[in-house]
């Protein structure tokens, strides 16, 4: 067993690099990734540059102790609009981001109130407008991060839960996720079926929902589990539940 997608202290994350292998050892994983937020200016929740060098020693020291008890790699959560080159073992791709005409960046992943006022203000409170923009950045993300891994595909959904803000079953919203799953599906990278955003408490569903899964699976994607764990204690959090889906 392995999970890939998690972050440490070195940018969002809770614990230090070391305590989350030996949780990965606790759990008898195989393989553990550590994958830190790619540098964006704007984004406070993305591993500085100053500690890029930092993150990069600590990682292969930890690849050197723990070897043969455990696999570490140093992964990367590379977004659409970073561009900074960082070496490391595999990259995730992942849109967090949409990128305004002015330049400003509307978060889909940042707080709930922000993202109404966003929406409001740059799409006339049209959600489904907004959920447009977001899967036409997504059906773009392995050309534009070259990743290996494509990162929680419906992430604009994350604070949606019971309809808040819009129906996922609405004609403009299927379309728009299709099209880029149809478009993704073309490169043969796997999707995640990532738990990160039940651990947190806002959703009581994986990404991609369980309807997107269907779609894509009927479509011979390919999946891996990852946590998204922001802390030692969430890392394989509900893989049991979701193993025979991946």
């Amino acid at each position: 067993m392995f999970d890939l997608h998690m972050h440490s202290a070195f940018s969002d994350g809770r614990d230090a690099p070391e305590e989350m292998v030996l949780e990965g050892i606790r759990l008898g994983l195989a393989r553990i990734g550590i994958s830190e937020h790619s540098f964006l200016e704007w984004d406070d929740s993305a591993m500085p540059r100053e500690k890029t060098e930092a993150c990069q020693a600590e990682m292969e020291r930890l690849k050197g102790k723990y070897a043969g008890r455990i696999e570490v790699l140093r992964g990367l959560e590379r977004d659409y609009y970073s561009e900074a080159p960082e070496t490391c073992d595999y990259v995730i791709g992942s849109v967090h981001w949409i990128r305004m005409p002015d330049g400003y960046p509307v978060s889909v992943d940042w707080e709930p109130e922000r993202l109404e006022r966003d929406c409001s203000a740059y799409f006339g409170g049209d959600w489904y407008a907004l959920a447009e923009a977001y899967f036409r950045l997504e059906a773009d993300v392995t050309r534009k991060t070259q990743c290996d891994v494509i990162g929680h595909f419906d992430l604009v959904c994350k604070f949606n839960e019971q309809r808040r803000w819009f129906d996922e079953s609405h004609p403009r919203y299927r379309a728009a996720w299709r099209q880029a799953a149809d478009a993704l599906l073309k490169s043969g990278k796997p999707f995640e079926i990532n738990t990160g955003a039940i651990s947190r408490g806002y959703r009581t569903d994986a990404y991609p929902s369980r309807e997107i899964r269907a779609y894509l699976k009927e479509r011979g994607a390919r999946f891996i589990l990852s946590s998204d764990a922001h802390r030692k204690e969430h890392i394989c959090f509900g893989f049991d539940r979701f193993r025979e889906k991946a």
